[in-house]
């Protein structure tokens, strides 16, 4: 029998975490959640911030628990986390201050003043990244403009994986798949920037040395193996950025031609190619180049996602409406179709807050019929993200010369099986779904492969095929999502 090696994958959204224990055989993962914290900005000050302490509490608990589980010594540890989102260590390797949430307002107008100092087409040649206020380059120009003493007193910059890494194992270092989320690393070398950091003035000095995926950066400190009840443990530098992990954890077969969607709160929609394409191109239709394991480049589109569904519900549940997701999908799926549409990527919807309101000031603004329906709304919203979905997988074929064959998607957003079937419609391309944790699966079989447990990412993808089961989506009503969205595209 096969020797049967356990991992403890960290996974951290923007919404909720958890540890996970994972089994890892010659041919087969299973997966146990241990525990489960909930996640999301507090307020600080005026200013969305994450709550550092607490979040690194709960990852604890879930290490600490994950080890009692596991009945064996454990492998590994390894942490994914979101992209953009980073911490600042002083000079004594404590932390400045609660890193700063994406969505906080402070890089509002960040692009325009970047682009005064350096053009937009400079900074994407430069880094092969699609352009987003919430990028880390924005986040970092901001505290430079704003004198922040925060950035005065750091000696290095870490981002969030890798900052909760850094105390567990003491060690100092940023993943590449993390890093290549800034827009201040050179996406064609794999380094930091020097052009952008000193065209806008921010110093790469804090900047730490980067990692491959699949690194054993360090053990667990002794007072932390001391806290948690263990002994030293590898701390291993997967794919960090939790977009990473999944796509390592894509089951498509090598001979295929794919393209993945990891959905949750962001839709992450692209390709896995060899190396950075950075022309004209991908500049016109906004593709970002990220780092991949393996040597691979994610060639992808970020699209709002499942936000403006989960800010609806939000809304609801603060005027005392209670509504489940299935409830929501159900209600939806009974509305009448192509009733409105709405660009997912509007930046009215980035912020928190009343997403029903902004959504009917959208329709309204664009001579389209406002609604009081719930289910309506719901459906506007997967409808339109399932023609942006259509977008980006012309605009792939186009960039790479390729016919995509499968759309494989992957993450929480595959129970919405509504919007699933919308983008076999929308994109005329057979859907396959699953794995629900491909995130955490990427992360522990990167671990197995850290460790020499598994040799090649084919060997890792075919391990995924044989441990879940997987759903087959076929385009239907092909003639009327095609007429519809022609007609989108003749209004824009």
């Amino acid at each position: 029998m096969a020797e049967v090696k356990k991992y403890i994958g960290v996974d951290l959204g923007a919404d909720s975490g958890r540890a996970m224990l994972g089994s890892v055989s010659d041919k087969k993962l299973t997966l146990e959640e241990i525990h489960r914290f909930n996640n999301g900005p507090v307020e600080e000050n005026g200013s969305l911030h994450w709550d550092f302490d607490r979040l690194l509490s709960e990852i604890k608990t879930g290490i600490s628990a994950a080890v009692k589980a596991a009945g064996t010594q454990v492998g590994g540890i390894g942490v994914d986390s979101w992209g953009v989102d980073f911490g600042l260590l002083d000079a004594d390797g404590k932390l400045v201050e609660n890193p700063y949430h994406y969505r906080d307002s402070r890089t509002n107008g960040m692009m325009e003043k970047a682009f005064e100092l350096m053009s937009k087409r400079e900074i994407y040649e430069n880094t092969g990244l699609q352009f987003m206020q919430l990028n880390s380059v924005y986040q970092l120009l901001a505290m430079r403009l704003s004198n922040s003493v925060s950035l005065a007193k750091a000696k290095n910059l870490l981002f969030m994986a890798n900052l909760f890494s850094y105390y567990l194992c003491g060690k100092v270092f940023v993943e590449y798949t993390l890093a290549s989320t800034s827009q201040f690393m050179d996406m064609k070398t794999g380094q930091w920037s020097k052009e952008v950091l000193d065209r806008l003035s921010l110093p790469i000095d804090i900047m730490p040395k980067i990692v491959q995926p699949g690194t054993v950066v360090g053990q667990l400190t002794a007072k932390v193996g001391e806290e948690i009840g263990c002994g030293p443990i590898a701390v291993v530098a997967i794919g960090s950025h939790d977009t990473a992990s999944a796509v390592a954890a894509i089951p498509a077969a090598e001979d295929s031609s794919w393209a993945f969607l990891s959905s949750g709160t962001w839709s992450v929609m692209g390709a896995e190619v060899p190396e950075a394409i950075v022309n004209d191109k991908t500049f016109e239709y906004e593709f970002t180049n990220e780092g991949g394991v393996e040597n691979t480049i994610r060639l992808l589109r970020n699209i709002m996602g499942l936000w403006l569904m989960q800010e609806c519900k939000r809304q609801w549940q603060r005027e005392g409406i209670e509504l489940s997701y299935p409830e929501m999908s159900a209600m939806a799926e009974k509305a009448a179709p192509f009733a409105g549409y709405i660009d997912a990527d509007n930046s009215s919807f980035l912020a928190p807050g009343d997403m029903p309101k902004r959504i009917n000031e959208h329709l309204a603004k664009t001579g389209q019929k406002t609604t009081d329906d719930k289910g309506q709304l719901i459906r506007i919203i997967l409808e339109g993200l399932a023609f942006k979905y259509r977008y980006v997988m012309e605009a792939l074929e186009d960039i790479t010369g390729k016919d995509i064959e499968v759309l494989h998607i992957v993450g929480g957003g595959i129970q919405n099986e509504l919007l699933c079937q919308f983008a076999a419609n929308a994109t005329g391309k057979k859907v396959i779904t699953g794995p629900i944790e491909a995130t955490a699966s990427g992360n522990i079989l990167m671990q197995a492969k850290a460790t020499g447990q598994i040799k090649t990412l084919a060997e890792l993808r075919e391990i995924v095929r044989n441990s879940f089961e997987l759903k087959e989506y076929q385009p239907q009503e092909t003639s009327l999502w095609e007429k519809e969205y022609k007609k989108i595209q003749r209004k824009k």
